[in-house]
């Protein structure tokens, strides 16, 4: 007798739909299973016999084939046991068959019985909800699951909770949590920065056209903290969004904390980190950190400290917004929609440029050094940058307790203003942001006027601007309108534009 149960595999964000079949013939006891199985699969043989003898089922003395259908497609993990436990009992009769094909199962079973925690359970939910079948996983991952809600999930300790629902004796209750149980906002608030308007003024624009951004300046500034309030400025993620982040957390076995539902993730990986651990990789390819930064923000601070191979690898994810790492036995695509912010001191010490009178706080770099640190950055991984952002040290009066008429904004009046510029682009472009604009949609939508034209050649010349970086500086002007609620791009829009690169460029010597 042939059974067939469905289950998923596991590749990247995909999920391909398997078919284990399992058929009864004679011939040696024994259970074997083709279908290009790794190691822990063809090991759940003595799993599944354990697990269902001590359950109270009988194993059939015959020979058992079990086929993980398509048979050309690497199979791997433990979540198979349950599916071809089914597939044994009701090739044997001992469950019926009649309505397994409704379901999709995933699970790995203890030798009890217990049905245990299986990884990557997200994307295998996701892509059952598009087939319309139920699902029926271990209790430990339900929650997880639940975070689709069209989807129907039956949570089991036990495989003979299973067995009893498939033969209709009792049934499972549908698990289901509302996603309001989730939403717990934790942003760090703008407002507590005193000073530094520029800054502010800098991560707003990035903010509203989602561009990239360099914040330089001396040690104790504030540059990490800026960066930190970054994600309190842009507007929760949609439901759609959300699942996406949340499917990559589940790829990398990444604890997803269901408090911060529908936030910006906000990655900070230490300048020690490898290219394996920025972009992804490992035999069986896993996300990196520009992956788990998806919909959110990457934020690498001490930039020049990287090692400069490791940023080099930045290059194409921050245009395409995807990485594709080929292996010999397969090719794993994980989405990067991140958005940089990096920092960095402009010379070893840090002081260069620092107008202290402090003899403590002068520069002792000489030149030279000063070019070694600050041409560890390449010139098209900074022509990727769309703001450069000085943060300078200012005389600022703390107070422990800020007077009412301190003149400070909070993150939420902030994140207003972003919402609505970003509305204003998303109804002009279709859908997309300022930083998603290719050149012809900037030509449509990023029109200068004659002394804008005037403006922008003269600034060609002085700062030989790439047409790559003509064309940040105009996304970034056309996102300065959208927050000034302007269609046309004035003379001063570009102007402030131009002065988030010029004065990086003259500091630093950048060209």
């Amino acid at each position: 007798m042939l059974t067939v149960v469905y289950t998923r595999a596991n590749s990247g964000l995909e999920a391909p739909l398997i078919r284990v079949e399992a058929h009864l013939t004679t011939g040696n006891v024994d259970i074997q299973i083709i279908g290009l199985a790794e190691t822990a699969i063809k090991e759940s043989r003595d799993r599944i016999r354990c697990a269902l003898s001590n359950a109270g089922f009988f194993i059939p003395q015959q020979r058992i084939i079990i086929n993980l259908a398509p048979a050309d497609l690497p199979k791997h993990g433990s979540r198979f046991d349950l599916p071809i436990a089914l597939s044994i009992l009701a090739a044997s009769n001992q469950i019926p068959s009649n309505n397994l094909t409704d379901y999709e199962f995933a699970g790995e079973l203890a030798l009890d019985g217990t049905l245990r925690h299986v990884s990557c359970i997200l994307p295998f939910a996701l892509a059952s909800n598009k087939s319309g079948r139920q699902v029926v996983l271990p209790s430990s991952n339900a929650t997880e699951a639940a975070l689709i809600q069209s989807l129907t999930i039956l949570p089991a300790k036990h495989v003979l909770e299973v067995c009893a629902h498939l033969s209709g004796k009792q049934l499972i209750q549908p698990y289901h949590v509302p996603r309001s149980h989730y939403s717990n906002e934790t942003h760090l608030d703008i407002a507590e920065i005193q000073g530094q308007q520029r800054a502010k003024r800098g991560l707003e624009i990035a903010a509203a056209g989602r561009h990239n951004v360099l914040l330089s300046g001396p040690p104790g500034t504030g540059k990490t903290m800026l960066a930190q309030r970054l994600a309190g400025l842009l507007p929760k993620l949609s439901d759609e969004q959300a699942l996406e982040v949340a499917a990559v957390y589940s790829l990398s076995n990444q604890t997803f904390d269901l408090r911060h539902w529908q936030q910006r993730p906000f990655r900070s990986p230490h300048h020690t980190a490898s290219c394996v651990a920025l972009v992804g990789g490992g035999s069986r390819p896993r996300p990196g950190e520009i992956s788990l930064a998806h919909h959110g923000i990457l934020f690498l601070d001490e930039l020049a400290e990287f090692n400069r191979q490791t940023l080099e690898t930045l290059r194409e994810p921050l245009e395409s917004g995807k990485i594709s790492i080929s292996r010999a036995a397969q090719q794993s695509t994980f989405p990067c929609k991140f958005q940089l912010i990096a920092a960095m001191n402009p010379c070893p010490c840090g002081n260069y440029g620092n107008p202290s009178n402090e003899a403590s706080n002068e520069c002792r770099c000489s030149p030279d050094q000063i070019r070694r640190y600050q041409s560890r950055l390449s010139g098209p991984l900074l022509e990727r940058i769309d703001l450069f952002i000085e943060v300078p040290k200012e005389q600022v009066q703390i107070y422990l307790q800020p007077p009412p008429s301190l003149d400070t904004e909070n993150s939420s009046t902030v994140r207003s203003r972003v919402i609505a510029a970003q509305q204003r682009q998303y109804q002009r472009q279709q859908g997309l942001l300022n930083n998603q604009c290719n050149g012809k949609q900037l030509i449509q939508f990023c029109q200068l006027n004659k002394d804008g034209l005037k403006l922008l050649h003269t600034a060609q010349d002085k700062l030989h601007l790439s047409l790559r970086s003509q064309h940040r500086i105009l996304r970034v002007a056309r996102s300065i309108a959208d927050l000034a609620n302007s269609e046309m791009i004035h003379t001063s829009h570009l102007a402030e534009a131009l002065s988030f690169r010029i004065k990086f460029f003259h500091t630093q010597s950048y060209s």
